[in-house]
């Protein structure tokens, strides 16, 4: 006998629509979250002029088809580029990411929610731009920050409770899944058309973390969430003209996400979606450092000052400790060879022996000219790290959510340093020590591309976020066009 299997579409999967209705009725109410979003949105906008110094990432920028200008396109900062707003999105990603500076979220899976940021400016500046042309109002940057808001809240809070690395694939499919809902809502898609979009985005092949990992680490991890936004760009554009949907898209027998990539588990929630994750963000302000090893960095910082001032310096290192939460270990403890800045950024070793021989740590301290110093194999040799049981619970622990390292450094003198550091400047602890300076690489960032005008110009408009979030997209965005060479 046949078995009959049921041609019934069922409802959408409560997952799915549990993110449509979020992303497109949610009230933002957070002062705190307006206020962070202010913050990440120059953060995020300064590590993409940061990144447009690397050739290697300049290399994968501008239209497909080369010398193509879209009418009423996106403009990517820092750039003279006018492109569709799906390639816009992967050129605004990939220049976010390439450094891996901007912002992250640790929990169950990890990720960098400042990355949607790509599908969320590239389109709100192409609506504000063809609205103008058509004679109507422009969307306004606190529509921006409201996107942001949003995205960074769907991307966290299934990040919490659910690892998608130890299924092997990417976190950028949370960028995928996110960008598409909040895209979804500037484009004014109905909540049907949103659901349609996040079940494409579900459907979607996800990237595997190949390319993150020894001994595959290479540069697809700095433009895989400009990919993902992307993406998202195309799949709401396409909900939006009518594509349909998948609603059992997670929970399918057999041909869903969750038996073919999640092994058959459902996913699991901390919390509802609000201004959670937003309102507790974690920025990289002081290092261009993979996020599990920013403490450790900033103990080594200290640690080399103390010997420099004691008359030491690398060369009397015997042997180097870190104590250290289990993320560390599984994604940045490396030994061997590094094949390249991408592999070099994920080796907690090389991230550390870089400040005790040089007392910095830049991100041109990942090129080759750099790494060409024979000491820093030398004291990477001598790095052994071992999990802290304790560092690993604080790590999940909502209350606490730190980031711990503890370096113990053994000189030949018999001189012993040790120290530990819970809690990078960048976390919401530290926000009143860590904000003036993010301020300050945000300036920073500015004067690599721009004359002192502009960068005015820039700061004018920026620093006040009751400026900020009244002026129309367009304009803001135009803020960022290169006028004159600096």
């Amino acid at each position: 006998m046949s078995s009959h299997i049921s041609n019934e579409r069922p409802a959408p999967d409560q997952v799915i629509v549990d993110i449509a209705e979020y992303a497109l009725k949610y009230e933002v109410e957070s002062d705190l979250a307006y206020e962070t979003a202010h913050y990440c949105l120059m953060d995020t906008l300064g590590c993409g002029l940061e990144a447009l110094e690397y050739p290697a990432c300049t290399k994968l920028l501008g239209p497909i088809v080369p010398g193509t200008v879209v009418p009423n396109g996106a403009r990517v900062p820092g750039t003279n580029y006018v492109l569709d707003p799906v390639q816009a999105a992967f050129n605004i990603g990939a220049i976010i990411r390439w450094l891996d500076f901007n912002d992250t979220w640790l929990a169950a899976e990890w990720g960098h929610p400042s990355d949607n940021l790509g599908g969320i400016l590239a389109v709100a500046d192409w609506l504000s731009r063809a609205n103008l042309a058509a004679g109507q109002s422009p969307l306004t940057m606190r529509d921006v920050l409201t996107a942001m808001i949003n995205a960074h809240e769907i991307q966290g809070c299934i990040a919490l409770e659910n690892s998608f690395n130890k299924v092997g694939l990417d976190h950028v499919v949370l960028v995928k899944v996110a960008s598409t809902a909040v895209v979804c809502k500037l484009l004014g898609l109905t909540l049907e058309q949103t659901i349609n979009a996040i079940s494409l985005a579900w459907v979607d092949g996800q990237s595997l973390r190949t390319y993150r990992h020894a001994p595959n680490t290479g540069s697809r991890k700095s433009w895989a969430a400009g990919d993902a936004t992307s993406r998202a760009v195309r799949l709401a554009l396409m909900a939006k003209s009518g594509e349909t949907g998948y609603p059992s898209a997670l929970t399918a027998k057999t041909w869903g996400f969750y038996d073919v990539s999640f092994r058959g588990q459902p996913f699991q929630f901390q919390r509802p979606y609000g201004s959670y994750v937003m309102e507790n963000l974690l920025f990289k302000i002081s290092y261009p450092a993979e996020f599990h090893s920013q403490t450790a960095v900033e103990a080594a910082m200290t640690i080399g000052q103390q010997m420099k001032a004691k008359g030491l310096d690398s060369d009397a290192i015997q042997s180097i400790t870190i104590r250290t939460h289990e993320a560390c270990l599984r994604i940045i403890d490396k030994k061997g060879p590094l094949a390249n800045p991408a592999d070099r950024d994920h080796c907690v070793q090389y991230m550390i022996a870089i400040p005790l021989i040089f007392g910095r740590l830049t991100a041109a301290d990942y090129e080759d000219a750099v790494a060409s110093d024979p000491r820093i194999d030398t004291l990477r040799a001598k790095v052994e790290c071992m999990e802290e049981p304790q560092f690993t619970r604080d790590y999940h622990d909502p209350e606490k959510r730190s980031i711990a390292n503890a370096l113990r450094v053994e000189c030949s003198d018999g001189s012993i340093f040790e120290e530990t550091v819970e809690y990078p400047i960048g976390h919401k602890r530290r926000r009143a020590e860590g904000m003036p300076l993010l301020v300050e690489k945000f300036r920073r960032n500015l004067a690599r591309r721009f004359d002192s005008a502009q960068q005015e110009q820039i700061l004018s408009a920026s620093l006040d976020l009751t400026i900020l979030e009244s002026m129309p997209v367009n304009k803001y965005v135009d803020l960022y066009i290169p006028t004159k060479s600096k």
